[in-house]
């Protein structure tokens, strides 16, 4: 089967490079090859079934933060598609999306298949051709032209779009035609932490900072207590961002976490000796004027040598230190990691120094393109990683609607 454009992948780059090209191409006979039953089957776990399709920051330089690999790289697309652009893109193709309170966007239908519907309703009326269940064996470059052997037969066409994301086949097929590949290591996963502080307190969630010792990793944000150990935004942004150091550690390392990220040991010190002055008929477990859950405040002053009937009077300045730094500066042993409910993300695939982010086009190959995660970029949760799948596919449909029209 000939083609002027062939996609291989069908998930959210695949699908919006496929039906910006053919706006941008009325005619072109496009083909979007998905090696499984189903396409689009990360868009429908994302978010928890809402699918998070971008984030509230317009700003390409503020938005660029967001990802630990390919920030540097994504500056200048940014600049040509960003967030505001995929929001006035859905609603040009009949979805709304709205802003959650920490930025996050989805559909205002709180569901992905919307989404879902939005890009199979496109394909249908640009006729893109969707082949499922066709798994490629092999690429090859055949003078002017790819070709491409696969399960369901023999394809061929003028211009090649890897959206395969995180796929080792296809890492390995890219990197037979030449490209690097950077050894993919999981992102965005939570910490396996066994600890009688936390034991039985799952679904405490609170403001924290954590830090890794021994290193220079450290991020703050809501965690969350877990029946395996800590989750939350706090935690995926420290795995995001130590992906690399944390594979190479063998996920076996400590942290430290502050629980009351407005205080430091001395400022909470301060704190404390000021209560035990206010208060001190009244019992130390009862929580008075901070800022954390109650389970955790009881645990903690448990914890640190403080018996349930114990008032503020009777606290000893050693158990006053031991609380402050249980609360401030607890150290925890990690071993091992757990993926973040079903959305796995790798840090690692082509090497961004092999394209060209002004067209995602191979340096390697002509009418070679790449969007999405089988590039070496991921970001942290949050709508990021699709941004940068939509952003990928505008400029590589623009890219070649480009060429077609100076040929």
């Amino acid at each position: 089967m000939n083609y002027d454009v062939i996609l291989v992948g069908g998930g959210a780059a695949g699908f919006f490079t496929a039906i910006n090209l053919a706006e941008q191409n009325k005619g072109l006979k496009i083909a979007i090859i998905e090696r499984g039953k189903e396409v689009l089957s990360k868009v429908r776990i994302s978010g928890g079934g809402r699918c998070n399709v971008t984030h509230a920051c317009f700003d390409p330089k503020e938005l660029t933060q967001f990802y630990p690999r390919g920030a540097k790289e994504l500056l200048g697309p940014f600049h040509q598609f960003c967030s505001g652009d995929t929001i006035e893109w859905f609603d040009r193709h009949g979805v709304t999306l709205k802003i959650e309170e920490d930025g996050r966007m989805f559909p205002d239908t709180d569901s992905s298949q919307t989404i879902i519907d939005c890009f199979m309703k496109a394909v249908r009326d640009l006729k893109i051709d969707v082949i499922t269940s066709s798994s490629v064996q092999g690429i090859f470059k055949k003078e002017n032209s790819w070709k491409l052997d696969t399960t369901t037969g023999n394809y061929e066409a003028s211009y090649l779009i890897m959206t395969t994301g995180s796929n080792p086949k296809m890492w390995n097929t890219v990197s037979e035609l030449g490209h690097k590949i950077v050894e993919p290591v999981p992102s965005l996963f939570t910490f396996n932490i066994s600890d009688k502080r936390i034991k039985d307190l799952m679904g405490v969630a609170t403001p924290a900072e954590v830090s890794v010792k021994g290193t220079k990793l450290e991020a703050s944000g809501p965690l969350l207590i877990t029946h395996w150990g800590m989750s939350g935004p706090g935690i995926l942004r420290l795995s995001a961002w130590g992906a690399r150091i944390l594979a190479e550690k063998k996920y076996q390392f400590h942290i430290t976490v502050n629980w009351m990220p407005q205080h430091s040991f001395e400022s909470l010190k301060e704190e404390l000796q000021r209560i035990r002055k206010d208060h001190a008929k009244k019992n130390v477990i009862k929580r008075i004027e901070l800022d954390l859950p109650n389970r955790l405040w009881e645990r903690m002053v448990v914890m640190s040598g403080i018996s349930e009937d114990t008032k503020w009077a009777d606290v000893t300045n050693k158990q006053l230190d031991i609380l402050c730094g249980e609360l401030t500066q607890g150290e925890y042993q990690v071993n091992g990691k757990s993926t973040f409910k079903d959305e796995f993300v790798t840090a690692g695939g082509v090497d961004l120094k092999e394209v060209n982010f002004k067209t995602m086009e191979s340096k390697l190959h002509n009418n070679l393109y790449f969007a999405g995660e089988i590039l070496n970029i991921d970001a942290i949760t949050g709508g990021f990683n699709f941004q940068n799948a939509w952003t990928n596919g505008y400029l590589a449909a623009t890219a070649i609607t480009t060429k077609i029209e100076g040929n």
